[in-house]
């Protein structure tokens, strides 16, 4: 059944979409990957050998949940943002209820489907887990949470929020700091945010976590736009598109694209347009900003928080930060 949703969010959507198609040079939100069947394909995407990682920061998480929970404390709520099948967090928990009488998590995302068959699965594993899954975008859905975990008595009205996957990647510079500045405002001094960071590493590396040999990448980029035609009521022809991932050096980030294989148009109904595309011509559908230490301390400190422990690999692919409000 497909997914049902309100005329202001489609709305919304089509609006992206028709102001990004007729940008020079096109683009088009990455957020709109993650329908059920984008985030599926990104599940999947998780598992490939070339994509290191989810890999590298679940061994990490393992090595640093005990030491984590220790300077965290007793007495706190966990909220992900981002939460998917909680496979990660799933680390985090476990390592917080050795030491608790319970928890309670809060994953927020914006598949319903993966949010009830996670919450489903993670009750009856954790008995003493209590599950509140939140189907929102994340600055809403973390206003939310943190009104539910104030508002209930049995619950600590401390919170720790996770964004693990490096999903701050996606966001250029000025952009990550508006968002984690936004999100700032829901959280109190007591509060806590654990943030996952994709380190700069050697280039061929890089590539190859977005371009796997079986296609699953190709197939995620290109569902967006199978997505539109979906619920706009769009006309993309997927085989007159090819997935394109390169490493943009002076930028320090991954850049995924749909090219056009030939010169055509593409109406979507939803838009009341159509859009032309040179043959050759891109859609930049996704970025993936690679960071250095010093790079997580500037974000940090320019979207008022500190860095109060940065946890790393003993490669340095990947960085967990702990950030408090500053």
């Amino acid at each position: 059944m497909p997914p049902v949703f309100s005329d202001a969010q489609r709305e919304a959507f089509a609006q992206d979409v028709a102001e990004g198609l007729e940008k020079k040079p096109k683009s088009l939100q990455p957020k709109y990957f993650y329908d059920d069947a984008g985030s599926a394909l990104f599940e999947e995407i998780t598992r490939l050998p070339e994509y290191y990682l989810t890999r590298t920061e679940a061994e990490l998480l393992r090595e640093c949940a005990p030491e984590l929970a220790e300077l965290i404390g007793g007495n706190v709520s966990l909220v992900e943002l981002g939460s998917g099948s909680s496979t990660k967090t799933a680390i985090l928990l476990e390592s917080f209820l050795e030491s608790r009488d319970g928890l309670h998590y809060l994953p927020i995302d914006i598949s319903t489907t993966i949010l009830t068959e996670t919450a489903h699965r993670l009750d009856a594993r954790y008995p003493r887990l209590d599950v509140t899954p939140i189907a929102s975008q994340f600055e809403p859905g973390l206003k939310r949470a943190s009104t539910l975990v104030a508002d209930d008595e049995q619950a600590p009205d401390r919170m720790l929020v996770v964004f693990l996957g490096s999903s701050i990647g996606n966001m250029d510079p000025d952009d990550a700091v508006r968002f984690l500045r936004g999100l700032r405002t829901h959280l109190e001094p007591k509060d806590a945010f654990l943030i996952g960071f994709d380190l700069q590493k050697d280039i061929e590396i890089l590539t190859a976590a977005y371009n796997d040999r079986a296609g699953v990448t190709a197939r995620f980029n290109l569902n967006i736009l199978a997505r539109i035609n979906r619920e706009l009521g769009g006309h993309f022809d997927l085989d007159r598109f090819s997935h394109r991932a390169f490493y943009n050096d002076e930028l320090g980030r991954i850049e995924m694209h749909l090219r056009a294989n030939e010169a055509h148009d593409v109406a979507v109904d939803a838009c009341n347009a159509l859009f032309p595309f040179d043959s050759g011509e891109t859609i930049h559908t996704e970025s993936s900003h690679k960071y250095t230490r010093e790079l997580i301390e500037t974000l940090a400190t320019q979207s008022e928080f500190r860095v109060r422990e940065l946890f790393t690999d003993e490669r340095e692919w990947f960085a967990l930060g702990l950030l408090t409000p500053s």
